[in-house]
């Protein structure tokens, strides 16, 4: 049987973008990270008096002006925003403007998970304080989920997959990972995907205040809030913004003269099927995730150097997540370099995986593993090296990016160091 010569198709990054809540792009971000940078506040969108929780890892200083008319920002959700920035800036990154790429093969795929709950929030608002007619003309297009990559697809011309993905806190890592496929697959040559989230707002801030998600006992200290794998940790942290990368077929990229920061090799996806917020108990779902993106990286588990944990903070998942990547891994989970980037930014729900996929991304391309801030007491339910409170420079040739969602969902994309 002849081999499909789809099958050898290779998937190179070569564009990145971000806005979250320790850096409004690429480089400010990267440094922030090597810094440890807390992006932690008590809550300024709003007054939180009240609320549970009252921090939050808000974007900050953010001029979507910089990037964007007036006009456009205005017919658009925060959460379209800061995707649309996000893009500009991968594919500004990754020169996409100075041709050779077909718009009928580029593409653009987005995971969110809540929409445009700002201006619905608002509209619910106008209409029961004044009435239908009241309400943002716009309303229907603007909060739907699904408008943050048809505004990115209109902008750049984009004629191929526009879709997006809705899978809790999965989003963004599946969004990618769907890229890849497409790219893997020949439907595209290029796809612009990840994650973007604005849902700091009352009701969002309450709805997951309601289910007891978040971290109370630090409302008077917001730096030390987000603790991922610490004794002390008591619920994440909301956050938001945007993370966006260019996915790239490898001989695409290479004959345009790409820059290509590495390449993403293998995504792993399945569903708990158990709980309705809680991963399952022993980390099975997250296990085949995990072994599935090493394996479709034709890796064996001993070759991966470092993984962007998952790392919400929360009581349930650090240590399952622990569990899951010591069942995998076995002796070698004892050398593995694990960190959360959560522990600076917050869960920024389905934007935390294209951000993540950032870090991930850049501490290959750069030889460094970031640290997890926050980690003062270790909990032994957590017994790896979480690089407590400090980075590290090393060598490193393949990486995961872990993401866990309500409703079961465990996503796992594998980069791979590329030569320079």
């Amino acid at each position: 049987m002849e081999v499909n010569e789809t099958m050898a198709r290779r998937v190179a990054i070569t564009g990145l973008g971000t806005v979250n809540p320790i850096g409004n792009n690429v480089e400010e971000f990267w440094k922030s990270v090597k810094e440890l940078k807390n992006g932690i506040t008590r809550v300024t969108r709003f007054d939180p008096e009240g609320f549970a929780s009252q921090v939050a890892g808000e974007v900050k200083d953010f001029s979507p002006e910089d990037y964007l008319e007036k006009k456009e920002i205005k017919r658009m959700d925060r959460f379209s925003v800061y995707a649309m920035v996000a893009a500009l800036q991968a594919t500004r990154d990754a020169d996409i403007g100075n041709g050779g790429v077909d718009p009928k093969l580029m593409g653009v795929i987005i995971g969110n998970g809540i929409g445009g709950l700002e201006v619905l929030s608002d509209s619910y608002e106008r209409l029961f304080q004044r009435g239908p007619k009241a309400i943002y003309p716009l309303l229907a297009a603007v909060m739907i989920p699904n408008i943050a990559g048809g505004n990115i697809a209109i902008k750049l011309g984009a004629q191929g997959p526009c879709h997006t993905i809705v899978t809790a806190c999965s989003s963004g890592t599946d969004a990618i990972g769907a890229a890849y496929g497409w790219i893997k697959s020949g439907t595209a040559d290029l796809m612009v995907a990840g994650g973007t989230e604005a849902a700091m707002t009352p009701i969002g801030l309450a709805s997951f205040c309601a289910i007891k998600a978040l971290s109370t006992r630090y409302n008077d200290q917001p730096e030390k809030a987000s603790r991922p794998f610490d004794r002390d940790r008591d619920g994440f942290v909301l956050g938001e913004g945007a993370g966006l990368i260019v996915l790239e077929e490898m001989e695409h990229a290479r004959r345009r003269g790409a820059r290509i920061y590495a390449e993403l090799a293998g995504y792993g996806v399945s569903c708990d099927a158990n709980h309705l917020t809680a991963l399952y108990p022993e980390g099975e779902g997250a296990k085949i995730a995990i072994s599935m993106a090493i394996s479709e990286g034709d890796l064996r588990p001993e070759q991966i150097d470092y993984i962007n944990a998952h790392g919400t903070s929360t009581p349930l998942n650090d240590p399952v997540e622990t569990k899951a990547i010591r069942s995998v891994f076995g002796e070698h989970a004892s050398r593995l370099k694990v960190s959360s980037t959560k522990s600076m930014i917050g869960h920024l729900l389905g934007g935390s995986g294209g951000v993540e996929a950032v870090a991930t991304i850049l501490a290959l391309a750069n030889q460094y593993y970031p640290g997890t801030r926050n980690l003062d007491h270790p909990d032994p339910a957590c017994d790896l090296d979480y690089l407590p409170n400090g980075g590290r420079d090393g060598e490193m040739s393949a990486a995961l990016s872990n993401s866990f969602g309500f409703g079961g969902h465990n996503s796992v994309l594998l980069f791979k160091r590329h030569p320079s």
